[in-house]
């Protein structure tokens, strides 16, 4: 099964294009090349607000933050399956709506329905990602080997 499944609208945006090589990079394992696609003052909510991947629900920010948040979660992570059902770009935004499977290391599953607003700036770089989710209900959907 493909990594990026893109069943929604196409068209080239700055936004949209760093989107993709985001997901790319992630279902990839290119920490670097992920990195890279970020302005030095990025600020990512994954997923906005507090959660158990941020408690105090300000945001990873920076590039200490955007590493730490690959280095802490991303990583821990064996596999990702991003499929897109639809996408809205304009300004210097793209909001995908989208499904995420992840695979952890002993085989278990978790998906995650979300919606992804990207941010970049005049360079084409990624100055926020916010993912809105619900951690609750990715939590339900945990399928274990």
């Amino acid at each position: 099964m493909d990594a990026i499944t893109w069943d929604a609208p196409d068209s080239d945006h700055p936004a949209r294009r760093a989107a993709r090589a985001s997901m790319t990079a992630v279902s990839e394992g290119r920490r670097d090349d992920w990195l890279s696609l970020f302005a030095p003052d990025a600020l990512i909510e994954d997923p906005v607000g507090p959660s158990f991947l941020d408690p105090s629900g300000k945001g990873h920010r920076g590039r200490k933050g955007t590493e730490a948040f690959w280095d802490d979660f991303i990583s821990t992570i064996a596999g990702f399956r991003f499929a897109i059902a639809d996408s809205f770009a304009n300004g210097p935004c793209c909001a995908n709506v989208a499904t995420i499977t992840t695979t952890t290391h002993d085989g278990a599953t978790m998906t995650i329905d979300c919606v992804l607003i990207y941010t970049v700036d005049d360079d084409g770089l990624i100055t926020s990602l916010r993912a809105h989710w619900e951690p609750d209900r990715a939590m339900a959907t945990i399928t274990r080997p």
